[in-house]
């Protein structure tokens, strides 16, 4: 009976959040609406004096003469005339933009090729029984360097091969899709995914400083480390929590029983070889890199201090992971056989590029709606006077970026977009806790934790049907309750389990969230 209660009560919260997921429009109408009404308040505020003083010191770049920062009109002559010259700019000098593009180019290459799709086949088909688990959320978090292929690829796979070894195949759905979906923002490899944040970070950190960069590499120590938590708690969730409330599975609950006759293909002699040329072709990329920043006087050092950090090395990352991708891509593509010509590389750059038409459409309003939030200083205004009102209440440390992430984790639930829910809450919160002393780098670690939590809980997930879809064809009987329960203790554990780590790994510790970046910031 309580059982029964507890799944009633379930079922109604996920009802809700689906209701008000969908009362909000899609994210780029989303952002024009926001714009308007940013463009209204800055008239409003403007003409209502509104102002704050300029936490900056004096003889900063933007500081005013008298110290105080005033919304700016810009529904009057000067405001519109500025939105009409900087539409197209405002799109084209949108810095994740251009990050993404350039690195989706490469990562098309070893998707389309392959060579992506054959590495994470082997992975999981190789991994000893006992580590099967283990080995499939790792292989889940691994794939978001190549997008939706864990999607695609790994969940249905993960699922047959569970079945094939005796196992219940929705255990095995269950850990991929946490994998692929609650640890999306882990991974050992740079992916699309950090320059397209980190870009975004950027512009919100210019709000208070006009000069700040936040490379694509920001985050990079904290979330390979997140890599190997993630895969543990998604063992441990699957091991003792999930698969035992699924007990014993029945073929007879099967929709489609032709599902339980599918083979797990096995790699062929040539994706096997494929796969070791372009392993050897990574590996001497790596170290060839590695040459020109490890010694001391390594020529994408930087020239003056002769460090890594603000190098031509870290500036110049994302062509970095393009090459990384790109060149064993084509290896691999002409061993087997899926690369014939120049024309099939510029083929597989294009099919990359397609997919991102969304995408881009989105990123015009998102840079809009940035640009606007810059110009009329409310954003600055919303800054100073929310740090200030933190400082009042000694809000700060620890228990401050807790409820960050937790204000993340709740957003994302009925705005799945990664991209699209950081543009719009990037503005606020960026410049806000950097003036409580939080350097963008750490700040954008955190909303990282928030917002992959919960990507596995909510309905509002863009892939959420098709992982409804091949659940169904294991349990016919599947709804939306069914799968949300079988994901929460993977999305309660995450968010436990990855805050921890965070507040250990930069409090405790003082680590340094991925390599030349600050915990602090200082103006």
């Amino acid at each position: 009976m309580q059982e029964k209660a507890t799944s009633s009560r379930m079922q109604r919260f996920l009802k809700g959040v689906e209701w008000l997921g969908n009362l909000l429009p899609h994210p780029a109408i989303l952002f024009v609406w926001m714009s308007v009404i940013l463009l209204v308040l800055s008239a409003i505020m403007s003409m209502m004096g509104v102002s704050v003083a300029d936490p900056r010191p004096e003889g900063a770049k933007g500081r005013s003469e008298d110290g105080m920062i005033y919304v700016v009109n810009l529904l009057n002559g000067d405001g519109l005339a500025k939105i009409v010259e900087n539409l197209v700019s405002n799109f084209t000098g949108f810095v994740p933009l251009g990050t993404v593009l350039v690195a989706l180019l490469g990562v098309g290459i070893a998707e389309r090729s392959g060579m992506i799709s054959a590495a994470l086949r082997g992975l999981v088909m190789n991994a000893p029984p006992k580590m099967v688990t283990f080995v499939i959320v790792f292989a889940g978090i691994m794939s978001n360097t190549a997008s939706e292929l864990g999607y695609v690829v790994l969940i249905p796979l993960a699922a047959m091969i569970f079945y094939s070894l005796g196992r219940h195949p929705l255990a095995g759905l269950a850990a991929a899709f946490a994998g692929v979906s609650g640890g999306y923002s882990a991974n050992l490899l740079l992916g699309t995914v950090d320059p397209l944040l980190s870009g975004i970070s950027q512009e919100a950190a210019r709000i208070i400083d006009p000069d700040y960069v936040v490379g694509a590499e920001a985050n990079w120590y904290f979330m390979a480390a997140s890599t190997f938590l993630v895969s543990g708690v998604g063992y441990f969730v699957t091991e003792k929590i999930v698969e035992p409330s699924l007990g014993k599975y029945n073929p007879d609950d099967a929709d489609d029983p032709s599902v339980l006759d599918s083979k797990v293909e096995r790699l062929t002699a040539l994706e096997k070889k494929g796969l070791v040329w372009s392993g050897v072709s990574m590996l001497i990329f790596c170290l060839l890199l590695a040459w020109t920043v490890v010694p001391a006087d390594g020529i994408l050092r930087h020239p003056e201090t002769g460090l890594v950090a603000g190098s031509p090395f870290l500036h110049g990352i994302v062509v970095f992971i393009f090459v990384f991708f790109a060149i064993p891509g084509i290896v691999y593509g002409k061993i087997a056989g899926t690369i014939k010509s120049n024309d099939d590389v510029v083929d597989a750059m294009s099919t990359a590029m397609s997919s991102l038409s969304m995408y881009i459409v989105l990123v015009f309003f998102a840079a809009q709606f940035t640009a606007f939030f810059n110009w009329s200083n409310i954003g600055s205004v919303m800054a100073v006077s929310g740090a200030n009102f933190l400082n009042d209440i000694g809000l700060t440390g620890p228990l401050l970026l807790v409820g960050f992430i937790l204000i993340c984790a709740f957003v994302n639930l009925m705005l799945g977009s990664a991209s699209a829910q950081w543009a719009i809450t990037a503005p606020i919160f960026v410049p806000m806790l950097m003036l409580t002393g939080y350097a963008p780098e750490m700040i954008q670690a955190a909303y990282r934790i928030g917002d992959s939590s919960t990507n596995i809980i909510t309905p509002m997930m863009s892939y959420f049907g098709l992982i409804m879809a091949v659940a169904i064809r294991y349990k016919k009987d599947t709804g939306v309750g069914t799968l949300m329960s079988l994901m929460i203790p993977y999305s309660l554990l995450f968010l436990v389990g990855w805050t921890v780590l965070f507040c250990i790994w930069v409090f405790a510790l003082g680590l340094p969230v991925g390599p030349g970046t600050a915990t602090y910031y200082t103006p």
